[in-house]
């Protein structure tokens, strides 16, 4: 445990507090009693002032050099791959992913800023010849401003990361709210942000609660734009904000991910597939597959398999080297799991094997993950995204069946099938309505150098990641001139 109280990042540095600041104890889910690390909480004023710095630095940054950008933006790439081994086990301690996936984590990030480093000096326009004589017209992109950036805790290096880095690659200053339970790891992030050559005002980190930090930032008329991940419901309430506010927006939100296995599937595949993207992250993943949707004549076989598999998980500190799942984020989200294995039960579902909170002398919040057969397509585990590792199995007939049923909801971000028919896998590919397809691969587990988003109430805006980004950190201009 740490005495030392950190703070907000603002206007070029970390910003001073007195006794009565109101403090925030981040706690190790794995072991609550563990302080991580404690941090005053920023409130309006404070956000109000990083705004500002941000509109006051935007349009030199709009300007500068991009090799300055591209500079800056390769340091804090490369220190985050130098420490990703330390970053990695700050991030498990906070968030409980286990060490290998934390570490994994912390190296996406610093891949997504070397990424964007290079594209910083990517030369960009379009020339045109006008329908009008001794007429020229360019087409290029400008920086859209100042962003608001508010991101989750399930990935909290990771997704700010993807964030942050394009917003200062194509030129924009940032506000950034991570979220209140995973302070640590954004905290550090701004810390090599600070050291990396971005002049004061260029980033600003801001930590505290969505009611006062985030709502501010949603409805500051000084944001241009307002890049959210999260909560379906939080990410609407933003969307209508920003429409009154004419804020251009980009939310990622919820998913129920289908995963089809079709009777010609590999097993060993589909239960490697299964597991991973249903089980591992402890659940926690937007594009995690919470419905298996399988055919039956391979049912029975994928269920034995996959809930063999289950049981053997090892389930405990995200630390520990031995240790398949981690602990769930906090009580309430374990408590949340929990209610759902009890609504599975109260709707008829069959409980293969999990679904308990297992006891331990440290008191983490350890959750066994669960597995649900007899579903039916109306279940709430069936419809609702739990975000825990609470997998519904579904059988259906054949094909036509299985894909009918894995577009069966309002979601649309990620989507799997296993099988080794080509015919059925292009057909999928092509027609599926999620924004990410796999085949012969688990739901989540993408690439930092392509899109990803989705469709209708997952996601909404320009897509992240890849060069993509500019979309969304960018507007359009068009200009003629008289040759």
């Amino acid at each position: 445990m740490t005495s030392k109280i950190k703070s907000s990042f603002v206007d070029g540095s970390f910003v001073s507090y007195d006794h009565g600041t109101d403090l925030l104890e981040n706690r190790n889910p794995s072991n609550p009693s563990e302080v991580v690390e404690r941090f005053a909480r920023a409130d309006k004023l404070l956000t109000e002032r990083a705004i500002q710095a941000a509109r006051s630095a935007a349009p030199a940054w709009a300007r500068s050099n991009p090799q300055l950008r591209a500079d800056a933006l390769d340091f804090i790439g490369s220190e985050i791959l130098q420490r990703k081994e330390e970053l990695g086990a700050l991030l498990a301690r906070e968030e409980g992913k286990v060490l290998r996936e934390a570490i994994g984590e912390a190296e996406r990030a610093g891949r997504s800023f070397k990424f964007y480093a290079q594209e910083a000096l990517r030369a960009e326009g379009e020339k045109y010849p006008s329908v009008r004589d001794d007429v020229g017209i360019d087409v290029f992109t400008q920086p859209l401003g100042v962003i608001g950036i508010i991101a989750p805790w399930n990935f909290p290096i990771a997704i700010p990361a993807w964030k942050i880095a394009p917003a200062l690659c194509y030129g924009n200053c940032v506000v950034f709210k991570p979220a209140e339970l995973v302070p640590s790891s954004a905290w550090a992030l701004a810390e090599i942000i600070s050291r990396s050559g971005v002049p004061a005002g260029v980033f600003n980190m801001l930590i505290g609660p969505g009611r006062s930090v985030g709502d501010t930032i949603i409805r500051s008329p000084e944001i241009d734009g307002i890049s959210f991940t999260g909560s379906e419901h939080t990410g609407r309430q933003i969307a209508q904000l920003a429409a009154e506010g004419m804020k251009k927006v980009q939310l990622e939100m919820g998913g129920k991910n289908p995963l089809v296995v079709l009777d010609d599937a590999d097993l060993d595949v589909a239960v490697e597939a299964a597991l991973n993207g249903s089980f591992y992250s402890t659940g926690q993943r937007c594009t995690a597959s919470s419905r298996l949707i399988v055919t039956e004549q391979i049912h029975d076989r994928l269920v034995a398999a996959l809930a063999e598999k289950t049981r053997a998980l090892t389930i405990g500190d995200a630390l520990n080297a031995s240790t398949n799942v981690g602990p769930v984020v906090d009580g309430r989200q374990l408590e949340q799991n929990l209610s759902y294995v009890r609504f599975g039960l109260e709707e008829g579902a069959k409980l293969v094997c999990g679904g308990e909170h297992l006891h331990h002398e440290s008191g983490g919040f350890f959750f066994s993950p669960a597995l649900f057969t007899d579903v039916s397509p109306k279940m709430r585990i069936y419809r609702e995204e739990i975000f825990g590792p609470v997998l519904s199995v579904l059988k259906v007939k054949n094909y036509e069946e299985a894909f009918a049923a894995a577009e069966d909801t309002p979601f649309g971000l990620s989507a799997g099938i296993i099988t080794t028919s080509l015919k059925h896998s292009e057909h999928f590919k092509r027609n599926s309505s999620a924004g990410m397809v796999m085949v012969n691969l688990a739901t989540a587990g993408v690439d930092y150098h392509v899109p990803f988003g989705g469709n209708g109430a997952s996601s909404l805006g320009s897509r992240e990641q890849g060069t993509h980004a500019r979309q969304f950190f960018t507007r359009v201009k068009t200009a003629y001139q008289l040759a």
